[in-house]
């Protein structure tokens, strides 16, 4: 199958049947299968990494971005040899984590190895923390003094979140927008207020890590409020001029809904805060004092991105990359950057960056053979909101490469949302995540 057009179906559902991830018995994008002869063969040969590799790529970063590509290069790329670099061996899922909050998933429900994607697809891996990146020679120093060595290196480090002025301890207002011990204390703190209580939710200036994702997460808390403790309120305190995205659905539901236990303020961001009273103060003037906080701050993309001049849009933020292939505009002979980290037209989503991740794997499969990357590719993205605890919204975006500005734009005849939200919108949402995840970790 050519991967082109792969790449611009998009949807888990389709990629879990065309990789074998939702049990469909099809391998990867060439359609072979895994109980034939040559099916066992390919497999067989992708379970141990190249020992004359043509090529050389290193991935720092194993969310949904660099296990993605990690998979795909290695089943695309002939003879290249990958290295997962993470400081981590297990990946905990951002996607889906708000359920912990009401407690209606565990955070161990959400965590990720990357064992089959070792065994099956031969990625060798290095789990430790990254010292620097040398974009000119390609080099990866780990903190152990240890250098790797690549003809590429892949970066898909994720976001890190902006320090808070008065907020030394993270814990007491955790954003929970990284998934691990600030869910988990987020929790404990929803959990252990009393009814009659006030939560404060704030959304930071876009771009941010999941556009919807804010207004999704108040909703969810709003039902559960409802249910769990009665005579509360949350009141989200929006930094941007109104609300990003899904506005019809999430306005409805502000307003309708959960209108009377939901406050909504626009153009509100925070100076600073008094963490010990859980009192925010805004720019302009204006305080608010809650029993639980849970602040998200503004992102960019991690200082060592930073420091080494690849955060070069966005106000110093993401790495501008070329959508073609995702080479950093920094460094274009050398380095890639995919998912949150990077500045494209397209939202920041574990989706979008599943189908950067498989883009930029064509690409780098195209080059390492002497050729170029598709003039014309294109993504998809699927997206889930929690309106209640039982029901949720969906959107649908499409967007194909433009020449004349050299960017992702989006197709309004392939893109569309829900007209409000269901309980099938809801067991839609889980077979969706389960596709996406097994796609993206094999």
């Amino acid at each position: 199958m050519d991967r082109r057009l792969f790449l611009s179906l998009g949807s888990a559902w389709a990629a879990s049947m065309m990789s074998g991830c939702g049990g469909g018995g099809s391998d990867g994008a060439d359609g072979i299968s895994d109980s034939s002869a040559t099916g066992a063969q390919r497999m067989q040969a992708l379970a141990a990494s190249p020992v004359n590799p043509k090529a050389r790529v290193i991935v720092v970063g194993g969310g949904m971005a660099g296990a993605t590509f990690a998979k795909y290069m290695r089943l695309w790329g002939d003879m290249v040899e990958v290295t997962l670099v993470d400081r981590s061996s297990v990946y905990t899922s951002n996607i889906m984590s708000s359920m912990v909050l009401t407690g209606q998933r565990t955070l161990a429900s959400l965590n990720y190895t990357y064992t089959t994607l070792i065994s099956k697809y031969g990625i060798k891996t290095e789990f430790g923390e990254v010292k620097a990146i040398d974009p000119v020679t390609a080099t990866v120093t780990m903190a152990s003094g240890k250098v790797l060595t690549a003809d590429r290196v892949v970066l898909a480090p994720g976001v890190e979140f902006d320090p808070v002025l008065g907020l030394t301890d993270p814990l007491q207002m955790p954003h929970a927008w990284k998934a691990g011990p600030q869910t988990t204390a987020l929790a404990s703190q929803l959990s252990a207020m009393k009814a009659g209580g006030t939560v404060v939710l704030t959304i930071p200036k876009a771009p941010y890590r999941c556009p919807p994702g804010p207004y999704e997460r108040a909703c969810l808390l709003a039902d559960w409020l409802k249910a769990r403790k009665k005579g509360s309120k949350i009141i989200v305190l929006d930094a941007n001029p109104d609300i990003l995205v899904e506005k019809d659905n999430f306005s409805s539901a502000f307003l309708g809904l959960h209108g009377s236990v939901l406050e909504y303020h626009n153009n509100v961001e925070i100076d600073h805060v008094d963490a010990a009273t859980r009192t925010l103060y805004f720019v302009g003037g204006g305080s608010l004092s809650a029993n639980v906080v849970n602040l998200i701050p503004r992102q960019r993309a991690v200082a060592l991105m930073q420091a080494t001049g690849l955060a070069n849009a966005t106000e110093g933020r993401f790495a501008a990359v070329n959508v073609l292939d995702y080479s950093s505009t920094a460094a274009p002979t050398k380095v890639h950057v995919l998912g949150d980290a990077s500045a494209t037209t397209q939202p920041k989503a574990g989706h979008i960056a599943n189908q950067e991740a498989k883009v930029c794997a064509d690409a780098l499969t195209r080059i390492f053979a002497g050729g170029s990357p598709d003039p014309a590719p294109a993504t998809n993205s699927s997206c889930f909101s929690t309106i209640t605890m039982k029901q949720a919204s969906w959107l649908h975006s499409f967007f194909q490469y433009d020449p004349v500005t050299g960017t992702m734009k989006g197709v309004p005849a392939g893109s569309g949302a829900s007209a409000g939200w269901d309980s099938d919108g809801f067991q839609d949402m889980g077979i969706w995540f389960k596709a996406l995840m097994g796609d993206s970790f094999a």
